[in-house]
């Protein structure tokens, strides 16, 4: 296919599956749960951060966390107790476990007492063309705090040649404009054109089959070549093709 050809088939699977239809099976569902700006935003965190395997297992392990802080994820982060944490003692999500959502709870109260809080470190590298450098920046963020050296597993690196697909599915969450009520656009001092795909089996599957990927690993090199022919469709919002190669994947088998 030519590149005129994969556009006209990225923007025709776009209008298709770019809708608040698509949040009913995704994980993005999670954080619609909520209306205040930080709830949404931890909550938004923690369910990119064990999104990897069955949408179906993700969603309720989501819920889940969400329960087990009381349905009020930015009150617990701030104001839980430390016999508060018994209760997340069984919680697992395939090698996510209790000491790694314990380590994300002290985290995070870390980034909102000494850091302003997840936008303002996020946006701490706001000039970047990429947001690999403010990923990197949110990663020694948390591990400022005691944690086990399992848990640096759950937050990827783009600096150490990572993807990072569930933290750039995160920033593609609170960045990119709520025009048809799936992303959120909370964030405005980051612009929708600095996003990267988030990059997974699907998507770079999908993207090697029309020619956007030539690399055969899905690590930081691989996308670059995502971004860079993202951008030659649309340069201002590159990443609203994802929801196109993850649906030609997901919902068509097109691999």
């Amino acid at each position: 296919m030519n590149q005129k050809s994969v556009k006209n088939l990225l923007e025709s699977r776009l209008e298709l599956y770019y809708n608040d239809a698509f949040i009913a099976e995704d994980p993005l569902q999670i954080p619609h749960r909520y209306s205040q700006k930080e709830d949404v935003e931890i909550a938004a965190l923690l369910t990119a951060t064990i999104a990897w395997g069955q949408r179906k297992t993700i969603i309720k392990n989501a819920k889940t966390m969400m329960s087990l802080m009381e349905d009020a994820p930015y009150d617990f982060i701030m104001n839980h107790q430390k016999r508060d944490l018994m209760a997340m003692e069984n919680f697992v999500h395939r090698t996510f476990n209790t000491a790694d959502l314990k380590f994300f709870i002290a985290g995070l109260n870390h980034i909102y007492i000494n850091h302003g809080g997840l936008e303002a470190v996020f946006t701490t590298f706001n000039k970047e063309p990429f947001l690999h450098k403010s990923i990197h920046y949110f990663r020694q963020c948390m591990f400022e705090v005691d944690h086990q050296k399992r848990s640096e597993k759950h937050i990827s690196d783009p600096l150490n040649k990572s993807a990072a697909k569930r933290l750039h599915m995160f920033l593609r969450w609170m960045v990119r404009r709520c025009d048809r009520g799936v992303d959120f656009g909370l964030w405005t001092k980051l612009k929708p054109r600095q996003l990267s795909c988030p990059l997974d089996v699907h998507t770079g599957n999908v993207a090697r089959r029309l020619g956007l990927i030539n690399r055969k690993g899905n690590d930081i090199l691989a996308l670059y070549e995502l971004d860079s022919a993202l951008r030659n469709f649309d340069k201002n919002d590159p990443v609203k093709y994802d929801f196109a190669l993850f649906g030609l994947g997901v919902n068509e088998n097109f691999q």
